[in-house]
Order: structure tokens, then sequence, then C-alpha cells
């Protein structure tokens, strides 16, 4: 008869397991955290403000932009992760861009939403005027739907705040064609439809 004893089963570690849900129930990894600001981002933001934003370290934050661009494009992804200008942006892949092009003639046609409608207005009754003037405006976010003007050829770049160096939007000529108008003085005259506190509105949104 053996004497030999049975070995002991190895009980799986969960010390992994654990860190991994740790670090879920922090919040989303450098990965995720980079892709949605620059998801945003409509000029190349700088490692050192993703840096201080996300409060990790340059050559860590560097690393990862590299990494992610590189699996964008072995992944043949539809768009690149390019650093140009002193800093990393989202662009189209070149050979994806007659297909935008596509896109975006195409969706002329197609009627604004809501949404867009609104902040076409306030740019229109406000320009030149920042995103950020927008959004206090409409008291919500705007950056999407002002690429999607800009897209459409409603709006356009009208150079930059001299205070805070934001970019300022106005209406082009096709939004006049469009809306049938020979210029802006044309447009109806909204101030019987506003509050007398409309500034104090605006103000009060833009530090909430």
């Amino acid at each position: 008869m053996s004497s030999e004893t049975p070995e002991n089963p190895e009980v799986p570690e969960a010390s992994s397991e654990v860190s991994s849900e740790a670090s879920t129930d922090a919040g989303p990894g450098l990965r995720a955290s980079l892709e949605a600001i620059l998801l945003v981002a409509d000029e190349p933001v700088p490692v050192v403000v993703l840096a201080q934003v996300l409060e990790r370290p340059r050559n860590e934050v560097t690393a990862e932009l590299r990494d992610l661009a590189a699996s964008y494009v072995a992944e043949g992804r539809g768009f690149d992760l390019r650093e140009i200008a002193g800093g990393w942006r989202f662009y189209t892949r070149e050979d994806c861009a007659p297909l935008v092009e596509r896109f975006v003639s195409d969706g002329q046609e197609v009627r604004l939403t809501q949404a867009a409608l609104e902040t076409l207005a306030v740019v229109a009754y406000r320009q030149p005027v920042s995103r950020a003037r927008v959004s206090a405006v409409r008291g919500v976010n705007c950056d999407g739907v002002m690429r999607t003007l800009v897209l459409r050829g409603l709006t356009e770049e009208a150079g930059t705040d001299k205070e805070t160096g934001a970019i300022l939007y106005r209406t082009t000529g096709y939004f006049l064609e469009r809306l049938g108008l020979a210029s802006l003085d044309d447009l109806p005259d909204l101030a019987p439809f506003l509050p007398e506190n409309i500034e104090d509105i605006e103000d009060e949104n833009a530090r909430s």
C-alpha cells in the first residue's frame, strides 16, 4: 500500500481579479480616458495637457498614445491617432476621405435635429461666438453639434477670442443661401422673445 499523501489542489489566486475590479470601480483606465478626451477635441491636444487632466506622468501618457496609434493602424480602423502641431488628435484615414466627403455632401439634404437648429440660431445671433458661450446659452454641451454644423457648411471658424484664445464661430454664406437671406441684417429680431435678464442666465449656465 502506498504511503504517499495526496497533493493539495492548487488554490487559484484572486489577487489579480480583485485588483482588476478595483481599477474598474476607481474609474476608466488610461486608454479609455485618452480616447474619451481626444474624441471631443477639435484641435491637437498636447501631452502636458492630457497628463495634467488625467494626473498621470507625461512619459506614461506618451507611451499609451503611441500604443493606441499603432493599434489603430494594425486593426485597420477608419481613423488614425496622429501627433501633429505639438499635440494628438483623431483624423479620418486618408483612404476613407472620399466616403466621408460623400457622406457630408449627401447629408446636406438631411434635416437638422432640434439641437442643431437651436445651436445654429445661437451662432447666428451671437456671432462670432465660442463653443463655450453657445453651450452656456443652451445649457448643454454643444461640441458635437458644432462639429456637425461646420461639416454641413453652415458655420465656420472666425478667428480666436483675444482673452481666452477660444476658437470663434460664425455662419457662412451657405447659411444665408439656405435661409434665403441677403445678409444677417435680415434675421428676425429676437428681442421681443428673450427674457430681460438673458445675460445673467448665460453667465449662470457658464458657471455651472
